[in-house]
């Protein structure tokens, strides 16, 4: 028996690859599939299932051309309805892997087709379970996300979710393996552990939805307290795992084409596509395309462009490093954004040898920016609400990153004003995007709060964010 973990930590995304006998299951795989395939030529297996816990809402799944590439079936738990061919499980259903068996438990709550995978072991013992969305290592999948689709109300969903947990998951051994789909960092839930493997017995004692003496009513009030609204494009996700879409093959072949800097700007007039900037944040400060927007490979790309350029139809004109454009293009699709039309060829570099114009950034460090302060000058925050309310710069104004165009009423309109998050990647998200908005009279933080703190600027008092309801 074989169980690979495939984390892809910009997601916080685990997908799963189980082997036995030569035979393998794939669980919840990402949009590029060629890992999964070459992975079982390495073991001379063949992929005989493709096992889904749920439509995934937070990434587009490898599924379909996955199937089409190999033959195996794909195999959704009950009440699952996509528009493909499918297996759509019985609650209780055993699928054999080699020596290996598979039992289907249907868990709704968090969508009402989620399913868990009990994987049992030659003798037949309880050995794991791929719990989805349902459980997570110190939280469970939160029940808002398919109210629509499900006509009921987040409250009837966690109370489901809390019927499921506890009449599937917590009656079993104490020694089961835990595999989520999620890790911290996902917007699919709320309170994750940095930990992407445990026992059930240890998620009794340290998950606060599996306590023992917790009645409904308490799990119902407790796990849809502080939700934060998903990410816009969580629905259309949704319909794309559900309803099927392009061959990732297609999206690079359309993606990868390198356009002359004329070319580039004609297709950015006439498109109405998104500059889409993906170099480091000191690289974009330094100079780049007007209007464009950074949001840098480096941090939580995916989730980002999700959460910020949220119509996964929108097309994109990217300006990456040299050799990073497929990578972006695949990193891109994995969160169903596939209408990239081209990138920059020979990057910024060429832009101005065409003679073009460049835009920039003002970054200070913290010690200059020390000293600016003493001049009393507007200072804003773009970390996430618990983040700024734990601790941050006295007199700072919050302006989250996720809901910066909800704010942007809010910055000066000719003073000077001073942006920062926690370590320099979210400012030079919302310095862009301000600036693609007109507003140019800011000044990034370079560093963000860490530096602000290394550098003695006076901040509020500590609370620990566990404390903060």
């Amino acid at each position: 028996m074989k169980i690979e973990q495939i984390y892809t930590g910009c997601l916080a995304q685990g997908a799963y690859y189980v082997e036995s006998e030569g035979e393998v299951a794939i669980i919840d795989p990402l949009r590029e599939v060629e890992p999964y395939t070459k992975r079982a030529k390495e073991d001379n297996a063949k992929i005989k299932y493709i096992l889904e816990t749920h439509f995934h809402a937070d990434f587009v799944s490898g599924h379909v051309t996955l199937s089409k590439e190999t033959g195996a079936p794909i195999v959704y738990g009950p009440m699952a309805n996509p528009s493909f061919e499918a297996i759509i499980a019985k609650d209780g259903q055993e699928f054999k892997l080699g020596k290996l068996t598979i039992k289907v438990l249907h868990t709704p709550g968090h969508t009402m087709e989620s399913t868990t995978f009990l994987l049992k072991d030659e003798t037949g013992k309880d050995h794991a379970i791929f719990s989805g969305d349902t459980l997570f290592l110190g939280d469970v999948g939160r029940p808002d996300l398919a109210q629509k689709a499900a006509d009921m109300t987040k409250e009837e969903l966690a109370g489901t979710l809390y019927d499921s947990l506890r009449s599937k998951i917590m009656p079993l051994a104490d020694d089961v393996i835990v595999y989520p789909a999620h890790g911290a960092g996902s917007a699919c839930g709320k309170n994750m552990m940095k930990e992407t493997v445990d026992t059930l017995g240890n998620q009794k004692k340290m998950n606060y939805a599996l306590r023992a003496n917790m009645t409904r009513e308490e799990f119902i009030a407790e796990v849809t307290d502080g939700l934060l609204p998903p990410p816009q494009y969580f629905p259309l996700n949704v319909k794309m795992n559900k309803e099927g879409y392009e061959d990732i093959d297609v999206v690079l072949e359309r993606g990868t084409q390198g356009l002359s800097p004329d070319a580039f700007e004609t297709a950015a007039n006439d498109t109405g596509a998104v500059l889409l900037d993906v170099r480091h944040q000191d690289d974009f400060a330094k100079g780049h395309v007007p209007r464009s927007i950074f949001i840098g490979l480096g941090g939580s790309f995916a989730p980002w462009v999700g959460a910020l350029i949220a119509d996964v139809k929108q097309p994109i004109l990217l300006i990456a490093p040299e050799g990073k454009e497929e990578e972006t293009i695949t990193r891109l699709s994995r969160v169903g954004f596939d209408g990239t039309l081209g990138y920059l060829k020979g990057g910024v570099e060429a832009w101005q040898n065409a003679g073009k114009e460049l835009d920039s950034v003002e970054s200070i460090d913290a010690t200059t920016f020390k000293e600016r302060l003493e001049q009393k000058v507007p200072v804003f925050d773009v970390r996430k609400e618990p983040e700024f309310l734990a601790e941050h710069v006295e007199d700072a104004a919050l302006a989250p990153l996720d809901y910066l165009n909800d704010h942007l009423a809010e910055f000066p309109s000719e003073e000077t004003f001073y942006v920062h998050c926690a370590g320099g990647y979210r400012s030079m998200i919302a310095a862009s995007i301000l600036k693609s908005r007109g507003i140019h009279n800011l000044v990034d933080v370079a560093g963000g709060f860490k530096a602000i703190k290394e550098a003695g600027i006076p901040v509020t008092d500590y609370v620990c964010p566990t404390t903060l309801k």
